[in-house]
């Protein structure tokens, strides 16, 4: 028999609503936001430029300049970002005695906090904050953003217009000048608080994540599930939380516009948007 999508969100849900919950979420579940992805089907054909890698950030203080020149623009735009429908779902669940077990998130946008989520993993960090490489310490974005600034006058509203990228930053080649602080502390160089591409994510939120689903294997009357939100899992910082469920024998429920790397593992994979399907899932649970 073949479904259609509806019968197919039909039975993910009916699947989701007698389950406890590990949630991964990705960049799909912020573009109602606001805040675009890289993969998204919007995306066919032109997908964003590749964000900066940690090696190339390391290199030396052009690319540093580069970074934060682009990323002072791109910030001033996503810190006015809200939670959408899906975000405050989520948090909705999180209310819902044992049943979200934990949020893992590769976002670092800050909305799933924002919302009222406080059990989650934020696998890559969280943009809102800065980590000097030299003395580890750790401070707000906010107040950096200021610095910049103070020592950068007109440069937000001349580039005010700049395309913005998922990552934070936006699309800008004349960064000639710009003046980048340095650590307050120590003199070091600044970077976000979150994991680039070229980086590892630490190894206690990877075990973190893994103990959660590990937590979720089926036994008699207390079933459990994962639901991928919002992610391409095109990346294994988090295709390796559903080929673990998977492997484990629970069930994987996959809500995303466009195919995903992680598609045949998954029970059902529901083509929706995330403001759309997780609204009605905290809605099923109300009302059973």
């Amino acid at each position: 028999m073949t479904l259609t999508s509806y019968d197919v969100q039909a039975a993910a849900l009916d699947l989701l609503a007698e389950r406890r919950l590990v949630v991964l979420t990705g960049a799909g579940l912020s573009t109602d936001s606001g805040i675009p992805d890289y993969r998204g089907p919007g995306r066919q054909g032109a997908r964003a430029p590749a964000p900066m890698t940690y090696q190339e950030f390391v290199s030396g203080p052009a690319a540093q300049q580069r970074y934060w020149a682009r990323s002072h623009v791109g910030w001033a735009r996503m810190r006015g970002a809200d939670p959408n429908p899906g975000h405050h779902a989520i948090a909705d669940l999180e209310r819902r005695p044992d049943r979200l077990r934990l949020l893992i998130t590769q976002n670092v946008d800050g909305l799933h906090e924002r919302a009222g989520s406080t059990r989650l993993v934020a696998l890559h960090g969280r943009i809102a904050e800065v980590v000097c490489l030299a003395c580890s310490e750790v401070t707000p974005r906010a107040d950096l953003q200021d610095r910049m600034s103070a020592l950068n006058p007109g440069h937000l509203e001349r580039f005010a217009a700049a395309t913005v990228r998922p990552d934070g930053d936006v699309a800008l080649e004349d960064t000639a000048g710009f003046v980048v602080p340095a650590c307050e502390a120590c003199g070091g160089v600044l970077k976000p608080h979150v994991v680039f591409f070229g980086e590892n994510v630490p190894a206690d939120r990877v075990q973190q994540c893994y103990d959660a689903v590990d937590a979720l294997v089926p036994s008699p009357g207390d079933p459990g599930a994962l639901l991928v939100a919002g992610s391409s899992l095109t990346v294994m910082s988090g295709l390796r939380f559903v080929r673990r469920a998977a492997k484990l024998g629970v069930p994987v429920v996959i809500v995303n516009r466009g195919a995903t790397r992680g598609d045949e593992l998954a029970a059902y994979r529901v083509e929706a948007g995330c403001s759309d399907f997780l609204p009605a899932l905290a809605a099923r649970l109300g009302d059973s």
